[in-house]
């Protein structure tokens, strides 16, 4: 679901041709979701997941997965990916010099193996907001 959610947002709202994912990634944020759903009335059938891309301290929306909508949300999982900047700058700058893209279209786009899960209950307001950083 991350995946296709990264694929569909390639050119509508990151503006570019392909999404550079770490190995890895998508198995480590399934494994935590999974992990913050265990705890939770109706598990992962309960959630709403807000997807996000952070990129230079402004986070964009990406999208929202629904698992189950015959279930009534018991809470919220907002996601937030990060871009990897560091990824060979000059490189980067040379191969968009000349290029066929349009103005603000990037080629790749590379995520940060780095990702920032939240947690919001929707019925308990004494639990609280839970955030994990990874």
């Amino acid at each position: 679901m991350f995946e296709n959610c990264l694929s569909r947002a390639k050119k509508t709202k990151l503006h570019c041709s392909e999404v550079l994912v770490p190995e890895k990634l998508t198995r480590r944020i399934a494994r935590d979701v999974l992990r913050l759903s265990s705890g939770e009335p109706c598990g992962l059938r309960g959630c709403i997941l807000f997807i996000n891309l952070e990129v230079e301290n402004v986070c964009k929306k990406l999208d929202r997965i629904i698992y189950d909508s015959s279930v009534v949300p018991t809470f919220e999982l907002t996601l937030v990916f990060k871009q990897d900047s560091s990824a060979w700058p000059s490189l980067r700058d040379f191969f968009l010099i000349g290029t066929c893209f349009a103005p603000g279209f990037r080629h790749a786009l590379k995520l940060s193996p780095g990702f920032r899960l939240v947690k919001k209950k929707l019925y308990s307001p004494s639990a609280g907001t839970v955030v994990e950083e990874y």
